[in-house]
């Protein structure tokens, strides 16, 4: 994870704060692209107050993009922000501003304005104390890494880079201003930083960064839940995810938030030979990863990560060698909803991914593709909305180097994608409902609302899913001929 990785900025520079002839044209062209920049740094310059242009948006251009988000660092307290910006954009918000942040918006620009300050963790505390700071090389020595402390000053556009953020940019090297304990200690967040960081820009961590990150893993439990999923969110919707998960592992840190991740380096007996379901797991989340369709999809990225994880719960020697791991997708179902819930995602992020883990195994049933129409239809409506991701993660979790088996398993499952196109073609799989509603159910058969009602609608279905449709005669007698069995009282399921 450490070895340089090669320049990423053409024509690295002489020395700190001095800029190639390209990297001057890509800030220029950020401000440019942007002449909101310049006219905020006018605005704060006229009222004597200094605007620099900060962290991301300045990495960003150097590295040759750019969106729409700009952030900026001032001397200017927020109040005296607020009263400056009122009028300048369209909007202004305030939600930030317990930590010295006040946004705007103008010509389709969203900026942000921060105090110079300084922020630290209290031992046991889960909020960082803000304090403001006087000058921007104070502040820019702050920052998380040298890449993220670099600052234009506007309007003149002086470029500022105190801690040789453009020589680690060429370099392809996450380090950070000071030491790293110390910048770990005022925020462990940045921990999970590096992480995405190194996902996100293709970066590798200097080998300080990873002696602290592993001595002070555990300094992660102060942070809130909130701030570790959204972090670990774009950790995953990064272009290479596994680089990060990997360093985490490695470090330690993913145990303080992610544990059942480094439980899948189960140790292999010599006796009884198995896949490594760590290496596995990273191999199906890079294949699912390439079979999408556009955006990152976190839903599926999240299944791929966890589909086994369910495996060392379950993990059994056989004599003979063998090892198996039964149920392990049920059990993989239940930890991925525990963990997910503790990490406070929502709901339906939790309910959608742990439904994948839980069905990543059913194809594997269709065997020599004999499955019958109605297990066609069963997979289909178990799936739901979900399909297609079922249908990514599925033939992503075939990591076998026997290249007659990977094509023997890649053509079942085209077999049954076909199948469920036919069946769809003629039956509507998406729209499969019982052959009589809720209302025709109470009544056929004279009761008023109640459990009974949904009983007989989930036998209906269940005959549906079975037989196919029905003519209503037939939905009917089947129904009251159910009714009449189970009318009894506690037994009724459906």
């Amino acid at each position: 994870m450490t070895s340089p990785s090669g320049p990423h900025l053409a024509g690295a520079p002489a020395a700190a704060g001095e800029l190639t002839a390209p990297q001057r044209r890509a800030l220029d062209s950020l401000l440019r692209a942007s002449p909101v920049a310049d006219a905020a740094g006018s605005l704060f310059s006229a009222a004597g107050h200094e605007l620099h242009l900060v962290g991301g948006s300045v990495r960003d251009a150097l590295l040759g993009r750019w969106g729409d988000d700009l952030d900026f660092a001032t001397d200017a307290r927020p109040e005296q922000i607020r009263a400056l910006v009122r009028d300048f954009g369209e909007a202004c918000w305030e939600t930030g501003a317990a930590f010295g942040t006040i946004g705007v918006r103008r010509g389709g620009i969203r900026l942000e304005i921060t105090t110079y300050r300084r922020e630290a963790y209290e031992p046991a505390s889960r909020k960082p104390a803000v304090r403001f700071g006087t000058s921007l090389t104070e502040d820019l020595s702050r920052r998380d890494f040298t890449i993220n402390a670099m600052a234009v000053s506007l309007p003149g556009r002086h470029f500022a880079d105190p801690y040789s953020g453009v020589r680690d940019l060429a370099e392809g090297v996450l380090r950070t201003p000071g030491r790293p304990a110390d910048s770990f200690s005022d925020d462990p967040l940045r921990m999970l930083r590096a992480a995405r960081f190194s996902a996100q820009l293709g970066f590798d961590v200097d080998e300080a960064v990873m002696r602290a990150m592993t001595s002070m893993a555990d300094r992660l439990r102060v942070v809130s839940v909130e701030r570790v999923s959204g972090e670990f969110s774009k950790l995953l919707r990064a272009p290479a995810p596994r680089r990060g998960l990997e360093l985490l592992v490695e470090t330690g840190v993913a145990d303080h938030f992610l544990p059942e991740l480094a439980r899948l380096r189960l140790a292999v007996d010599p006796a009884h030979r198995h896949k490594d379901v760590y290496e596995h797991t990273l191999t199906v989340l890079d294949q699912a990863m390439a079979l999408e369709d556009g955006a990152p999809d976190l839903i599926l990225r999240l299944a791929a990560l966890l589909h086994d994880i369910g495996k060392p719960k379950t993990r059994a020697l056989e004599p003979g060698g063998g090892v198996s791991f039964h149920h392990h997708e049920a059990v993989g179902r239940d930890m991925a909803r525990a963990r997910l819930t503790a990490l406070r995602y929502p709901k339906q992020v939790v309910e959608d991914v742990a439904r994948l883990v839980e069905l990543h195994l059913r194809f594997h049933g269709y065997g020599d593709g004999q499955w019958t129409d109605a297990a066609v239809r069963r997979y289909v409506a178990d799936a739901g909305s979900l399909l297609s991701q079922l249908h990514k993660l599925t033939r992503s979790d075939c990591t076998t180097r026997n290249r007659a088996r990977a094509a023997a398993l890649a053509g079942a499952y085209d077999d049954l994608e076909a199948r469920i196109e036919q069946l769809a073609e003629r039956e509507e799989l998406s729209k499969i409902r019982p052959d009589l509603n809720g209302n025709e159910i109470m009544e056929v058969l004279g009761i008023p609302p109640g459990p009974l009602v949904g009983r007989g609608y989930a036998h209906l279905l269940g005959l549906r899913m079975e037989r196919g449709h029905l003519d209503r005669a037939d939905a009917v007698a089947e129904l009251r001929a159910w009714f009449a069995e189970h009318r009894g009282g506690a037994d009724v399921k459906g």
